[in-house]
């Protein structure tokens, strides 16, 4: 049962919370529930297919962040084995909003890179809320440099509101850090899947998101600003969140009618992500697995050629004489 409802689950999690309250009496002997148990289940599951059946642009933006959903971390113990994390940026500091190393995906030794959001407020203060310093970025860069060296498949994973906006962060060369590593991955000779598992908020996630392949969650969302930040520059109003969210077109569904932008959409358990996190890294590696098996009759020469020019393609255009 999730533990932080948004306001449309509540109704389903106030019959959730009953069928746990009912299920104590009867393992403590007080009464058998069992039928009533069983009643409530089905009103549960009939009711998560219509509420995800209708979601808005907007419950999709809040379900992308919900507290509950996987991180990178969470999904990198579910998916990988033998995960070896590297530190630091050999420049300045180790930023904790971005984790990285060695792994084994399938019996195969790779290069796994994400941005890494906290759950408690400590947890996220030391992780920045995901939003990563000029350092997060070049230890990146210092990733996929390594998975090129070693000619070993790059897996990112997408998952921040943005690169951090702060001063020292501008300070420390923000914009080149993330120019760099967008031109990094644009070259790179290994093959990139990148999968976007939550937020992939404006150039802060595009400068891990460059790839031969970019799968996108079925709950998460992909896009140049947020709603409040777009909201506030076209009404002076973050508040007006919810209407500027259509505007962007941000959703997994929306995307994937536009060209070369995302891949695939990995479909989530009923409810989503964050009620079943096993069941979607579950989904989640077996599209991994096969989109590697495809990238294996690339040549690693080929790879750059292919992604400059998918890139290139993308947002097409015409012109009037």
């Amino acid at each position: 049962m999730i533990t932080q409802p948004l306001d449309f689950e509540k109704p389903i999690f106030e019959l959730e919370k009953r069928i746990s309250e009912l299920q104590h009496l009867s393992s403590v002997g007080e009464i058998d529930t069992a039928e009533e148990v069983e009643k409530l289940q089905a009103r549960v599951k009939k009711l998560l297919t219509e509420t995800f059946s209708r979601l808005t642009p907007w419950q999709i933006a809040q379900l992308s962040r919900h507290p509950d959903r996987p991180h990178t971390q969470d999904y990198f113990s579910l998916i990988f084995e033998d995960f070896i994390e590297l530190h630091g940026d050999r420049c300045f500091r180790d930023d904790p909003s971005i984790v990285g190393g060695m792994a084994v995906l399938g019996g195969r030794s790779c290069i796994i890179i994400g941005h890494q959001k906290g759950r408690t407020t400590k947890e996220n203060i030391q992780r920045n809320f995901g939003m990563p310093h000029p350092e997060g970025y070049r230890k990146a860069i210092r990733l996929m440099e390594l998975a090129e060296r070693f000619k070993k498949p790059l897996i990112t994973f997408i998952d921040t509101p943005g690169a951090f906006p702060g001063i020292e962060a501008e300070e420390r060369g923000q914009a080149e850090a993330i120019a760099r590593s967008i031109s990094t991955m644009t070259g790179l000779a290994a093959p990139i899947i990148v999968a976007i598992i939550g937020e992939g908020g404006s150039g802060g996630a595009l400068a891990l998101a460059v790839g031969d392949r970019v799968l996108m969650m079925e709950h998460a969302t992909y896009s140049v600003i947020s709603p409040e930040g777009c909201a506030s520059i076209l009404w002076r109003d973050g508040d007006r969140a919810e209407k500027a969210a259509p505007l962007l077109k941000m959703t997994a569904q929306e995307l994937i009618q536009s060209q070369g932008i995302i891949d695939e959409i990995v479909k989530e358990p009923l409810g989503g992500a964050h009620r079943d996190s096993e069941g979607a890294a579950k989904l989640l590696k077996d599209a991994l697995l096969k989109h590697m098996k495809e990238l294996d009759g690339i040549s690693i020469e080929e790879l750059p050629k292919r992604r400059f020019e998918r890139y290139r393609k993308i947002g097409p255009f015409t012109e009037k004489k």
